[in-house]
C-alpha cells in the first residue's frame, strides 16, 4: 500500500509540475480609457505582455466584441522573458459612451485574456473644445484703476 501511495503522490507531483511549465502571459495594463475621443477618428491601442512563463506563447486569435474594433497581434511565438503586443482599433463613427472587449486566445496558461477599451466618443467640436480650453484674452475689456 506504502509503494502505491508513494507512487501515486510522485505522479501528481510530476504532473503539477508539467502544468506549471506553461508559458504565461502577464499584460502591462488590460484595459485602456480613451477619455473623449472625436467622432470620425479612429483611435488604436497597443497592449504589451510580457511571457513570464518556461514555454514558448503563441496567440492564436484575437476577437474584438464588435465590428467597430479590430485586433492584431504578435504572430510570431514570444520566447520565455521576451515580449509582444495585441494592439486594438476603435472605429469612432457613433457618439455616445463606449466599452469594448477583445477576447485573446492562446497557448499560455489560462487560455484567454480580456482585454477593454472604454470612452466616449463626441462631436468634432466638443472634442476639439476639450482639447484646447478656452483662453480669455489678455488686455482686453479690463478697465484701469487709479
Amino acid at each position: 500500500m506504502k509503494k502505491f501511495f508513494s507512487l501515486f503522490v510522485a505522479l501528481f507531483v510530476f504532473v503539477a509540475v508539467g502544468y506549471a511549465q506553461k508559458g504565461v502571459l502577464k499584460f502591462a495594463k488590460e484595459t485602456h480609457d480613451f477619455g473623449k475621443v472625436e467622432q470620425g477618428k479612429p483611435v488604436t491601442y497597443v497592449f504589451e505582455f510580457k511571457n513570464a512563463g518556461a514555454d514558448p506563447v503563441v496567440i492564436n486569435d484575437a476577437t474584438a466584441s464588435c465590428g467597430c474594433t479590430k485586433p492584431s497581434w504578435t504572430r510570431e511565438p514570444v520566447m520565455p522573458g521576451k515580449t509582444g503586443n495585441v494592439s486594438a482599433t476603435f472605429n469612432a463613427a457613433a457618439a455616445g459612451p463606449f466599452n469594448k472587449s477583445v477576447t485573446v486566445t492562446s497557448n499560455a496558461e489560462g487560455g484567454q485574456t480580456v482585454l477593454y477599451l472604454k470612452g466616449e466618443v463626441v462631436a468634432q467640436k466638443e472634442a476639439q473644445t476639450v482639447a484646447t480650453p478656452a483662453v480669455a484674452p489678455v488686455g482686453k475689456d479690463k478697465k484701469k484703476s487709479r
